[in-house]
């Protein structure tokens, strides 16, 4: 019991949405995701790391300005009002830890922790091209990208661009007029939309694909963000094309994350004398290949049966014989009957399997029964 004169207080704890700790790293500047890989690997969690003691994070490697800026949003930030915001706005947002995150950008060397979303993401989107270009388009630059954009959509595959001007915008109005879907990834917050006059454009798109963002909500478009922008729209493609740029367009940069990354690079070739075909007449020179149709595209991502590929990857999930058969391909052809050594498995098994596996896109027929794996196949999951 309480003396008298004294006032009890009783403050209570706000449960906080693990989510929350999430965005809470992802407004710390300094934090990326290196950083935060290696702060989850010692602290065993998000909220771990967040709530860890100023000593135990200097030991981790923090710097004194990441530590600085972490310690001071710990203090600022009101977490349940970050996830109340999120919330308010409709904006979803996924992590590393979300099974919905794209497997294709979790793949690459430095996949944002947090991504917001506003409209959808759905599983056909993972088959999935991105076209780019320069803000000051030509008249047959934007031609070239709305033709590409339509026959792409048209064979059911899903258009991803940075909602630039230009040859960005030119291919998100063509994914939506040909009654397909498009992914605009931004420099920005997905509440903050650059250029302003994308505005309307920007919400058909929430409509019939989503606008995605690895900066927080209100994040401005400032200019360095939108290189590391540019890593996200070749992370979630199959390939980039670019169909005009100059010798120093942003679109370059992601053609050049898109080779880093292991992805097929396009390059529409123009004319030598005109400035916007100098950057993709030189990606060509360099080994890009030249795209003259959508088949050029189709034929080399193997995404000539995009919408029987959806059907059968719903219809026949990924079983433990499809991972078995997928560690024993690789990019030189393997024979059926060394697969079926391998494996121990059957030959019918294995053909069987096989066709089916080509059919969902994962491999690809070399001839002669030859089989290799489809360079930009999914993961495939084992059922242990």
């Amino acid at each position: 019991m309480l003396a008298p004169g004294w006032q009890a207080v009783f403050v209570e704890r706000v449960a906080v949405d693990p989510l929350a700790y999430w965005i809470g790293f992802n407004k710390v500047r300094g934090i990326g995701p290196a950083r935060l890989r290696a702060l989850l690997d010692t602290f065993g969690s998000v909220q771990g790391a967040w709530e860890a003691r100023a000593d135990a994070l200097r030991e981790v490697g923090l710097d004194r300005r990441s530590l600085g800026n972490l310690l001071q949003a710990r203090e600022e930030l009101d977490l349940v009002a970050e996830m109340a915001k999120v919330e308010r706005q409709g904006v979803e947002v996924l992590t590393w830890d979300d099974p919905r995150y794209p497997a294709r950008l979790m793949a690459i060397n430095d996949p944002p922790p947090v991504l917001y979303i506003r409209g959808d993401l759905r599983p056909d989107d993972d088959w999935a091209v991105a076209i780019v270009g320069t803000r000051q388009a030509s008249a047959y630059g934007k031609e070239a990208a709305r033709v590409l954009a339509t026959d792409l959509v048209r064979a059911g595959v899903t258009i991803v661009s940075g909602l630039a001007r230009g040859i960005d915008a030119q291919v998100h109005r063509a994914a939506l007029e040909a009654k397909g879907r498009t992914l605009a990834v931004l420099g920005s917050g997905v509440d903050i939309i650059y250029p302003w006059e994308n505005s309307k454009l920007a919400e058909e798109i929430v409509g019939h694909g989503a606008l995605i963002s690895e900066y927080a909500l209100g994040t401005q478009p400032e200019a360095n963000n939108f290189p590391p922008r540019n890593r996200v729209i070749s992370g979630l493609s199959r390939g980039v094309i670019v169909v005009e740029a100059g010798e120093q367009s942003g679109a370059l940069i992601t053609a050049d994350f898109a080779a880093d990354q292991g992805r097929d690079v396009f390059a529409v070739p123009g004319s030598i004398f005109h400035r916007g075909s100098q950057g993709t007449n030189r990606l060509i020179r360099d080994g890009a290949t030249p795209v003259l149709s959508a088949n050029d595209v189709l034929e080399a991502l193997n995404l000539t049966a995009v919408p029987q590929q959806v059907e059968a990857q719903m219809l026949f999930p990924t079983d433990p014989t499809e991972a078995l058969l997928l560690d024993q391909l690789a990019e030189d052809p393997v024979h059926v009957d060394e697969v079926s050594r391998a494996t121990g498995l059957p030959i019918a098994a294995v053909t069987s399997t096989l066709a089916l596996m080509e059919l969902k896109g994962l491999v690809r027929q070399a001839g002669g029964m030859s089989y290799v794996r489809a360079r930009e196949a999914g993961p495939v999951y084992r059922l242990d």
